[in-house]
């Protein structure tokens, strides 16, 4: 993204704090959640049939979470980040989860994930895998045509990785940061080229046969609802993250 490259967490760093009501809120070291905020989440979560996957309840969980700023939650506690909300969510359901394990870096373009992807040997033994990625390659001005090699190549990894099983695999839509303080004066460009990007992502994820989630119009609502964006006035609020597991959960 706009800012400098850096590193918050790699592969199995994510790990998932115990969250306890006390006087109107959650406390944790690093986030405070209204109680109402927290209730409606209980409320939504516990009552999502999850997984249309395939995983059944007697399966442990192994979650991989694929791509930039938005997978590790720039700006946001740890405990907000959407690939650590959606396995409390899956707990909150019932289902045995490992902690997700991101891999993810502020400012990657396809080529980037992929490159630090092909240098690793990731064990090929996980049951839900996602890929986020293409933002930095819009804002860096990279053709349509080079994302849409990469990106196939990206996502035929992730399937790798879930077994080979296409149906454990899901790709979200790029987030439109138009709809941002950082990037409302150019919000017509950018929007037109996310459009772009995600018509091609979209394509792909659906010849691969993958569940694609589409949450850049929940990410449009950036300008209306300042709460859905982070203190960077750039990046996702756990709030908005949690609006993406509400849709990632309704389509798996």
């Amino acid at each position: 993204m706009p800012v400098g490259l850096r590193c918050h967490s790699l592969a199995g760093c994510g790990n998932i704090k115990h969250l306890c009501l006390k006087s109107g809120a959650i406390k944790d070291p690093r986030i405070t959640m209204p109680r109402t905020l927290y209730l409606a989440f209980l409320l939504t979560f516990s009552s999502i049939d999850m997984i249309g996957q395939g995983i059944s309840k007697n399966e442990t969980v192994r979650f991989l979470a694929l791509g930039d700023s938005y997978t590790i939650g720039e700006s946001v506690a740890e405990v907000q980040r959407w690939p650590e909300q959606l396995v409390a969510a899956l707990k909150i359901r019932g289902y045995t989860c490992h902690n997700a394990e991101i891999i993810a870096m502020t400012g990657w373009r396809t080529n980037e994930l992929k490159k630090y992807l092909a240098a690793r040997n990731l064990p090929k033994n996980y049951n839900l895998v996602s890929l986020l990625i293409g933002v930095n390659n819009q804002y860096q001005g990279k053709s349509i045509e080079e994302y849409k090699v990469q990106f196939e190549e990206l996502l035929n990894m992730a399937i790798e990785y879930a077994r080979g099983n296409n149906s454990r695999v899901f790709v979200l839509s790029i987030p439109d940061y138009g709809f941002t303080p950082f990037g409302k004066e150019e919000q017509r460009q950018i929007s037109q080229e996310i459009d772009a990007f995600n018509r091609t992502n979209k394509a792909i994820a659906g010849e691969k046969g993958v569940v694609y989630v589409n949450i850049t119009d929940i990410s449009r609502k950036g300008l209306t609802d300042p709460d859905l964006i982070a203190e960077d006035g750039l990046h996702p609020s756990g709030k908005m993250y949690a609006l993406w597991v509400e849709r990632i959960l309704g389509e798996l």
